[in-house]
């Protein structure tokens, strides 16, 4: 990794490059969860950013111990990335913006009909997750979200391929460069919230010795919820493409808040990610902000340093507190949603449009050369937005 490994201590690294700027809080944030009992190891990863008490963009190696606050409450929030058959020569944003229409509200019972008649195998996996659920004594209610994308930085967006960096992979993937791509970012919903109150309200933050009956019943909760967040987002992007009266068909679908069984250096324990995705999954995503360019990335090389964990994003540099007074004197929402590559974005929550505008995170391609300088992933392809969809309404 040379240069672009940073050591803060013998528990603590970073990917960067000495360019990138590393914000001080979020590094004191990975200090201070090192110290926390039977953590072993903890790296944060170029789109590293304080959260509310842990940092976000890191993975976590804890033996004997696991920690559900480190996951979060949006638990299963990850990637999913489809192509459609939607020609690029025949896109005119004025039309794919009616024909999305809004999304932001509940599924009806005509929508999901319609859904379960594209997606025969819908219901079965319906019906399992609502068993699943229930096993695990969670509240079925929550099922009423499946399908809404959520606020903050969830969005669904359409994008194109517009470079391609290594042909071979690109051809291996299952992408087009002549038609359009959906990426959805969702989780879990209010379902993860609903996990990590009733942990948090039982046993505050200090986590559970892995192998008593309270860690196995979080375990069987938080594994609900991956479920949950990977089906919201398939039928997200079937809600879409009903929309758009177009095909989806899944080339990639992974989780970045999680926690997994791991071995590292020999030793069992808990890696936990939040904002991390996996390195052992094939193919993963590397959004940039709504108005930046995403790539495509093949993973590669040996990942015990990185904790088998990449950046999930651009990541931010702005508290979303700051962004509005940063920016309102040089921006309107209407400038917002009009990027300088292009692209459309549809976000009629006017604190939102400046919490999320492009100047609040960081430049995605100084993220991808600390990855790449770091040797662990390879660009396939970088993508274009074309339509970026957040919200339709003043809430989310």
């Amino acid at each position: 990794m040379g240069n672009f490994l940073k050591i803060f201590s013998d528990r603590v690294s970073v990917i960067a490059s000495a360019r990138l700027w590393l914000e001080d809080a979020a590094v004191q944030q990975l200090l201070t969860t090192a110290q926390l009992p039977g953590m072993q190891q903890v790296v944060g990863l170029p789109d590293l950013h304080p959260g509310r008490g842990y940092p976000v963009g890191a993975a976590f190696f804890s033996s004997g111990r696991l920690y559900p606050a480190l996951v979060g409450n949006d638990i299963g929030c990850g990637m999913r990335l489809a192509q459609t058959d939607i020609s690029i020569s025949k896109v005119k944003l004025d039309k794919l913006d009616k024909q999305l229409g809004n999304l932001d509200g509940a599924i009806d019972d005509d929508e999901w009909a319609v859904l379960k008649n594209r997606e025969p195998g819908l219901q079965a996996q319906l019906d399992a997750l609502t068993l699943r659920m229930a096993q695990a004594g969670l509240d079925s209610s929550q099922l009423r979200s499946l399908g809404t994308i959520g606020g903050g930085n969830h969005f669904v967006e359409l994008q194109v391929i517009d470079e391609v960096r290594d042909a071979a992979a690109f051809e291996r993937s299952g992408l087009s460069l002549k038609k359009l791509q959906i990426l959805v970012h969702s989780g879990s919903r209010g379902l993860g919230q609903e996990i990590l109150r009733a942990h948090v309200d039982a046993f505050s933050h200090a986590g559970l010795p892995d192998s008593g009956a309270d860690a196995a019943h979080y375990l069987a909760r938080h594994d609900a919820a991956l479920d949950f967040a990977r089906l919201n987002r398939a039928v997200i992007s079937l809600r879409v493409a009903s929309h758009l009266h177009c095909s989806a068909a899944l080339v990639m679908d992974i989780h970045h808040n999680l926690l997994t069984p791991a071995q590292v250096n020999g030793q069992s324990g808990w890696l936990h990610r939040k904002g991390a995705t996996p390195s052992d999954q094939g193919l993963v995503m590397l959004p940039g902000s709504r108005g930046d360019y995403s790539y495509v990335l093949e993973p590669i090389g040996e990942g015990q340093a990185s904790l088998s964990s990449l950046a999930h994003g651009a990541g931010r540099k702005w508290a979303r507190t700051d962004c509005k007074g940063r920016l309102f004197k040089l921006f309107s929402p209407d400038n917002l949603s009009r990027t300088p590559i292009g692209s459309r974005v549809i976000c009629n929550d006017k604190a939102l449009i400046y919490e999320e505008a492009p100047q609040a995170y960081k430049n995605v391609d100084s993220v991808l050369d600390c990855l790449e300088g770091a040797g662990l992933v390879r660009a396939v392809a970088r993508s274009k937005p074309v339509l970026t969809y957040k919200t339709r309404g003043e809430c989310c």
